[in-house]
């Protein structure tokens, strides 16, 4: 046995090693062609490097809400793995692990994808091969990652289309649906860190894997335990085909009919910042902005497809750092709105010039409910939806979501369904209205125009007016199924010059609302707990949450305790919600929060909600009270996190 072989077993025995991680080292190495695994494992044990050696192994990656995530780039990166490039370029090799994304697992994955599809379909009697479609964004090792899938496609008998270059998430939804294709891959670990990339699957609908496919599919992709397959005769393998800008035009012409009242529009030029993180965005949202009539300005520094996204230290949106640059390109320039987009293009955030002249951020909550107002109040005003089908018409949210968006939907008397966190809970809901349609009357449905599927929906089914989470993800149709950055950039145009008709700006129309219908204030924070022992500690955490609740927070005694890992709950359609590890509490003021590890990032995340009431005599004053409110609903809470990670014997910890 050699002496790093002699070194991995001592460290196992004295406990620097995991269990589990000596295991999935030992899967790796005998299932792994690539040779440079060996050389990897053999130099982090000779640097006694185990702490790295168990973050890459403790686990093997697993779908969460967003599919397949994992790190691409180790804490400590290994000569094998650096190659020929510098310390400050991207090594050539990603990084080997069980627990990483790297060759390894994505073959697994694609295969257990590939052989999942051809089951069904001998099971339903279609003797063909599989289609697939595959994207990826602009991160590290994806443009490699999605021409591997594309082969191991044509090599075990199925035909893949593969787009030309960077693309965006829901532009794949868009195509699996316009070429009806079985499935759908997309290479992206969306807003997390450059670090990372991931595995994003997809179904025949366009929306991404659920249940029963998700256990089906890990069935598949854990029976293999080697990255070694036999390609098929050359007779019997398929073809990978090119995807580009002619479905980049379908896709366009379909996301102006986004717009309900593109009359709006007409003859209201407007100056727009615009950034794409060094992502897939201007791909699409720059011409299509351009196409709208607005006058768009770029961040320079920002524009380039880089996977090291070097301007920002996260390209998230939802971070008001990462949209600095393009505030202050606004502020020079004299801009009305900065809109950005993450790097795979399905979350959106967006700053605007408020009343007094300033560039004011938006909430992912905020933006969601004036979109949602809006698009409810234009369909009843235009006659789309009226008494007779109202019943019909549902927005859906998660229960993380804001409450004010059921205060207006419910004020029009437009339905509400809660799903779980993930939009892929809302694209099965889509599946779901689609096939309630008549056989007959759905024929190539995805080829139908908005108008005809819009009248289906509202005679047989339901029609979907809005969807998103507060996570910046929305979506205003149904010939996309997940959160559309693209689509909601032209609905927030139509927002934007629907304000200035009115002579007001985008933040006037969201104090109306407030004063409307009662302040609405949200709070979203998490713990970051890294690595194999920060896993351990959010799982205990969370499960302290579920045995032990608190009985009160910051005072006030807690009325309601909903645990979703353990109860049977359904929504508002009388559908089942899968269990999860999430628990809501109720405080007795009204007050309420969630908590729940994220399926994606190394955190567990707190979710706090207030409100005040509605027509408020003061309207600053309720919003200074309920921030005030939830502001000390969080130290309490932290507090109470703290102590129960203090009793788990938690690792450092970062919480924002």
């Amino acid at each position: 046995m050699s002496n790093w072989r002699i070194e991995l077993a001592e460290a196992k025995r004295t406990g620097r090693l995991l269990e589990e991680s000596e295991a999935n080292i030992g899967l790796l190495l005998a299932g792994s062609s690539d040779l440079s695994a060996e050389e990897t494992v053999a130099e982090l044990v000779k640097g006694g490097h185990w702490e790295e050696l168990n973050d890459r192994f403790y686990r093997k990656l697993a779908f969460g809400t967003g599919g397949m995530r994992g790190r691409t780039i180790g804490r400590v990166v290994t000569a094998a793995e650096r190659g020929s490039r510098g310390a400050s370029e991207r090594p050539e090799v990603p990084c080997h692990g069980t627990a990483t994304m790297n060759f390894y697992n994505l073959n697994r994955a694609i295969r257990g994808f590939i052989a999942y599809l051809k089951n069904n379909l001998n099971d339903t009697g279609e003797h063909r091969r599989p289609v697939f479609v595959i994207a990826h964004d602009t991160r590290h090792f994806s443009a490699e990652f999605g021409r591997y899938c594309g082969n191991v496609c044509a090599d075990l008998g199925c035909d893949a289309y593969l787009f030309d270059g960077p693309r965006s998430t829901p532009e794949l939804s868009f195509a699996l649906r316009q070429l009806g294709a079985d499935g759908g891959v997309v290479l992206t670990a969306s807003h997390n860190p450059a670090q990372d990339n991931g595995f994003k699957a997809y179904y025949n609908d366009g929306g991404q894997i659920v249940e029963p496919h998700a256990t089906g599919i890990m069935e598949e992709v854990n029976s293999l335990v080697s990255d070694s397959y036999e390609a098929l005769a050359e007779p019997e393998r398929g073809t990978v085909y090119s995807l580009g800008k002619e479905m980049d035009e379908q896709y366009m012409l379909r996301l102006e009919k986004n717009l309900l009242a593109p009359e709006l529009l007409e003859g209201r030029p407007a100056k727009v910042v615009y950034t794409n993180l060094h992502g897939t965005g201007g791909w699409i949202v720059v011409p299509m902005l351009r196409k709208l009539g607005f006058e768009v300005f770029t961040v320079a520094e920002q524009d380039s497809q880089d996977g090291a996204f070097p301007t920002v230290e996260s390209p998230n949106p939802e971070n008001a750092a990462a949209l600095e640059k393009a505030i202050k390109l606004a502020e020079e320039i004299g801009a009305d709105a900065v809109i950005g987009t993450d790097p795979d293009c399905d979350r959106m955030g967006v700053a605007v010039r408020n009343s007094v002249g300033d560039m004011q951020l938006l909430s992912g909550n905020q933006i969601g409910t004036l979109l949602a107002w809006y698009r409810i109040k234009t369909y009843c005003e235009k006659g789309i939806i009226t008494e007779s089908n109202r019943s019909r018409a549902t927005l859906i949210k998660t229960f993380v979501t804001t409450d004010f968006q059921t205060a207006v939907a419910r004020h029009y008397g437009i339905g509400v369904v809660n799903t779980l966190t993930g939009f892929k809970y809302i694209g099965e809901k889509l599946r779901k209205y689609e096939e309630a349609v008549p056989v007959e009357k759905r024929v190539n449905y995805s080829s139908l125009d908005e108008e005809t599927t819009r009248a289906l929906r509202l005679e047989y089914s339901r029609f979907f007016v809005f969807g998103g989470e507060e996570s910046y993800g929305y979506l205003g149709s149904d010939f996309v199924r997940d959160k559309d950055g693209n689509g909601s950039v032209v609905m927030f145009a139509e927002l934007a010059a629907f304000a200035m008709s009115e002579g007001k700006c985008v933040t006037d129309l969201l104090d109306e609302l407030y004063q409307q219908f009662g302040f609405y204030h949200e709070l979203n924070t998490h713990i970051v707990l890294d690595g194999a022992e920060g896993a351990v500690k959010i799982a205990g955490l969370a499960e302290s949450y579920s045995t032990d609740p608190p009985s009160s927070i910051d005072g006030i005694d807690v009325v309601k305790v909903q645990d979703f890992s353990q109860e049977e709950i359904f929504d508002e359609e009388g559908d089942r919600i899968p269990k999860t590890g999430m628990i809501m509490l109720t405080l007795a003021d009204g007050r309420r929060l969630a908590i729940r590890p994220s399926g994606t990032e190394p955190k567990i995340k707190f979710y706090l909600f207030g409100s005040g009431p509605p027509e408020p005599a003061d309207l600053e004053v309720s919003k200074s009270v309920v921030r005030t409110a939830v502001e000390m609903l969080w130290q309490a809470l932290e507090s109470d996190a703290r102590s129960r990670m203090d009793s788990l014997g938690a690792p450092e910890t970062n919480a924002e």
